[in-house]
């Protein structure tokens, strides 16, 4: 005879533990390349065909350009505010912030030089779609792009963003529940443009067969162009920019600590960003001998003001649709385009996406007629992601151990030992405990009040 199950047996087994929600971006990632190489392969092989995919770009640029404005409204609202902490906690977050500053400025500096040098996307000869629609018109498409809200223009924006976060910061305690308010509408903008996202690989398919369709195999040599320059000029920043810093300021070595940190990197080049790898890099920070206070302001601090890859990836980007288009920048609008990108590159930490917002976002306040070029970028976009995750993570990592050199706050020998394997670090110490407590290294009470954004 069958017995039902003790009380007992029951308390044993205890409550199922909420299943954590998957991440599916991966499909996102694979679903794009599949959708950059059919719209080439169509492009090639039946040019007129792509020509009249073009309106599926066109569509995805428009969904873009409309969520542009409220993305750079809440980040910069947001960044005042976040500033305003980091200075809060005295030496190691200014000098954190002035570092920063510094460096994103210096990174925007050689995507420009190294673009004016290139010239990537020469010769593909893109035209706007007003233009290249040559006066015809199809009533079904003039429909559907009807149903998409026009977009709000950027620098109006940006000036109230800047002016808002000033005044909540002003209202001290007042404006923190207009702050917390801001922050769920943050969270609300990004899930959709995550969405739109969601629809990249339809945008990339139309437009790039419309590109080759037009130009052949020139659109493929220029996106390859483009990437490859952008792989060096990364790889380049960081042997010899970050690695010049760090072997001057503390006597270590650029590559140990790439190999220190190569189970990150791996991690980041699977999931494309930065924001998986910073609960270890803010335990193996610690392990090489910077205090806890300097990672715990340091680290967060970083993953939202130092975007290196990220504003490498922008300028270059910038200058391949002006050239692509026949519209090159002239220096002061280059100058004037850099100026923008060190305030709204702010907002390309946050979600997959957010960073061609950003571009978007660039663009359309100083050349709005090269925004129809973007569409070219969006296929190329995800092979260029990893790369800029792995940069910014890579300066993150040296920006930490300078800070705690420039404090005082860094154990040199315990460094090197960690960077050169003599003091392996611990891996077991991420685990939690089994009462479930976080792991030694990961936040705790004193990073957590310093913790300014976590989103890379």
């Amino acid at each position: 005879m069958a017995t039902l199950p003790s009380d007992n047996t029951v308390a044993e087994a205890g409550p199922t533990p909420p299943q954590r929600k998957k991440d599916r971006t991966h499909w996102l990632y694979i679903m794009v390349i599949i959708a950059v190489f059919a719209g080439a392969a169509i492009g090639l092989i039946a040019p007129e065909a792509g020509k009249a995919l073009e309106p599926l770009g066109k569509a995805f640029i428009a969904l873009i350009k409309m969520i542009i404005a409220p993305i750079i409204f809440c980040t910069i609202v947001l960044g005042v505010g976040s500033v305003a902490k980091a200075a809060t906690v005295g030496k190691v977050g200014g000098i954190a912030l002035i570092y920063f500053l510094i460096m994103a400025t210096f990174a925007l500096v050689i995507g420009l030089v190294v673009g004016n040098l290139i010239h990537p996307g020469e010769g593909l000869k893109l035209e706007p779609y007003e233009a290249a629609a040559g006066g015809e018109s199809n009533g079904t498409v003039d429909f559907l792009m009807s149903l998409i809200p026009g977009s709000i223009p950027v620098l109006p924006t940006l000036v109230l963003a800047l002016l808002v976060g000033f005044a909540l910061q002003s209202m001290g305690k007042a404006g923190e529940p207009v702050l917390t308010g801001i922050r769920h509408i943050q969270a609300v903008v990004f899930k959709l443009m995550m969405m739109i996202m969601w629809a990249a690989p339809v945008g990339a398919f139309g437009a790039i067969a419309a590109v080759v369709g037009k130009t052949g195999w020139a659109a493929i040599g220029a996106m390859a162009t483009l990437m490859g320059a952008f792989y060096l000029t990364c790889a380049l920043f960081i042997v010899i920019v970050l690695g010049s810093i760090l072997k001057i300021v503390t006597g270590l070595n650029i590559f140990l600590l790439l190999k220190y940190l190569a189970r990150e990197f791996l991690l980041i080049f699977s999931t494309s960003s930065s924001e998986s790898a910073l609960p270890r890099l803010i335990a193996k920070m610690e392990h090489a001998g910077v205090s806890k206070p300097v990672v715990g302001i340091t680290v967060p601090t970083g993953y939202s003001f130092n975007l290196d890859g990220t504003a490498i990836y922008l300028t270059m980007a910038s200058l391949f649709v002006s050239t692509a288009m026949g519209m090159p920048m002239s220096l002061p609008e280059q100058i004037s385009l850099l100026v923008f990108m060190i305030i709204a590159s702010k907002g390309a930490a946050g979600v997959s996406g957010a960073g061609l917002a950003t571009l978007a976002a660039g663009l359309q306040s100083h050349r709005p007629e090269l925004l129809d070029g973007m569409g070219v970028i969006v296929g190329i976009d995800k092979f260029m992601s990893e790369c800029r995750a792995l940069t910014n993570f890579t300066g993150n990592a040296v920006a930490t151990l300078l800070i705690g050199k420039w404090t005082h706050e860094i154990d040199i020998d315990q460094a090197r030992a960690a960077l050169n394997g003599s003091s392996p670090f611990d891996e077991l110490s991420l685990e939690p405990d089994a009462h479930g407590a976080p792991a030694p290294g990961a936040w705790d009470d004193q990073s957590e009040k310093a913790k300014v954004s976590t989103n890379a």
